[in-house]
């Protein structure tokens, strides 16, 4: 089984292509970047570069991955639109990965508690919280747009450590640890597994497909939780007008 990935719901664009043979799975290629430019300049290039080193057909893949939010608005469209145009034209299924998922399979393995952060602006952040059972992820609170106040408050209730990860984490870590968790067992993923790798998404994508859990590219569409800024200022423009009569 061959898997393409991609993620450019965050600040990160990443292409995988990840396989597994028998019982093993493998990271064939994975080209990871954490830069200023639009992920339009640097998804599909990204992509060609990864099918030329490693002589990839892309026919030859069985499904692609996509990080399917929450996330940045324009870094999802762009994913989605990557992967529909791709499943499209090589008549691929589609394997629609929530982001925080995704972001939390960075940590595979671990005892602990798995929180992952993305900054998800006006006071809040988009998380949710997993734990492993075995080689499981176990889904504790699917994903939402939440104050980190009641995100802790969320927390405590397991009393149990916990690890952050993503881009919240220098936005809010000197809160969690002063005023948000002050007396919790809190932990911070170190910088090779805090962001957004689409090896993780591609491995998940993998239990997803052997599951059944397949779209078509006309079915997909990202999950983005809230409304974009422009629907909110639309609506406030539009209630002002209401008011004003």
């Amino acid at each position: 089984m061959r898997i393409l990935a991609l993620d450019s719901s965050g600040l990160v664009a990443s292409v995988a292509v990840v396989e597994k043979d028998g019982e093993e799975t493998s990271t064939i290629a994975e080209y990871t970047v954490n830069y200023k430019k639009t992920h339009s300049q640097t998804l599909l290039p990204m992509l060609d570069e990864i099918a030329h080193m490693t002589e990839l057909d892309l026919n030859t893949v069985d499904a692609i991955a996509v990080a399917g939010g929450p996330g940045s608005f324009t870094g999802l469209r762009i994913g989605s639109a990557t992967a529909k145009g791709l499943g499209l034209a090589l008549k691929k299924p589609l394997i629609h990965i929530p982001t925080l998922e995704g972001l939390a399979y960075n940590l595979w393995g671990t005892d602990k508690i798995v929180c992952p952060i993305m900054d998800a602006r006006r006071g809040q952040v988009y998380t949710g919280i997993y734990e492993f059972d075995g080689n499981e992820l176990r889904v504790l609170e699917d994903q939402m747009a939440v104050s980190i106040e009641e995100l802790g408050e969320k927390l405590k209730q397991y009393s149990r450590p916990v690890v952050f990860l993503g881009d919240g984490v220098p936005v809010f870590r000197k809160r969690l640890v002063t005023e948000i968790m002050p007396e919790s067992d809190l932990h911070f993923a170190p910088a090779s597994m805090n962001r957004q790798r689409a090896a993780s998404v591609g491995s998940l994508a993998i239990r997803y497909y052997e599951e059944g859990k397949t779209e078509t590219a006309v079915e997909h569409q990202p999950d983005y939780l809230r409304v974009s800024q422009a629907e909110r200022e639309r609506a406030e423009r539009e209630r002002a007008k209401q008011e004003a009569r």
